[in-house]
């Protein structure tokens, strides 16, 4: 008997998500995609680091704002870049994002885009937004940790 191996083939990652935001918890989430974007993203080409963010709406989870281009050889048949996409999520999941988000004032950005087991997977966070004397703080704590252990 063979076991699958949890591969993840990263696709697009924001890195500015953990700077700007303490991350309280994560999910991961698949999406609903037509085939040229899962086609464009099969190239690499995503970008989800500048303005997406994830909203909930009537009882769906949506991706908003992330950017996959055409795919060239798409024609007639292709998507538009910056539409919204469907996150499928269990419904329980999607209550406590709706809870945490609408009253608790919880921020849902997304942090990493990737293939997973041939299925496109997205992983996003929970977090509230950092201020400014907190990201001064955290990069000297990073600092003071780096000199101390080298």
């Amino acid at each position: 008997m063979t076991t699958k191996k949890d591969t993840r083939v990263p696709i697009a990652r924001n890195r500015r998500a953990r700077f700007d935001y303490e991350i309280e918890s994560t999910f991961e989430a698949g999406l609903q995609l037509s085939g040229t974007e899962v086609k464009s993203l099969r190239l690499g080409q995503a970008n989800i680091a500048e303005g997406a963010y994830v909203q909930v709406e009537f009882g769906q989870a949506w991706l908003i704002g992330a950017y996959i281009p055409e795919f060239l050889q798409g024609n007639r048949f292709n998507h538009e870049p910056r539409r919204r996409r469907r996150l499928l999520l269990h419904r329980a999941e999607i209550d406590r994002l709706h809870d945490r988000i609408r009253l608790q004032g919880f921020s849902a950005v997304p942090i990493e885009l990737y293939f997973k087991d041939g299925w496109a997977k997205l992983e996003f966070g929970l977090g509230k937004g950092k201020r400014q004397y907190d990201k001064r703080q955290a990069e000297r704590e990073k600092t003071d940790r780096r000199e101390r252990d080298w």
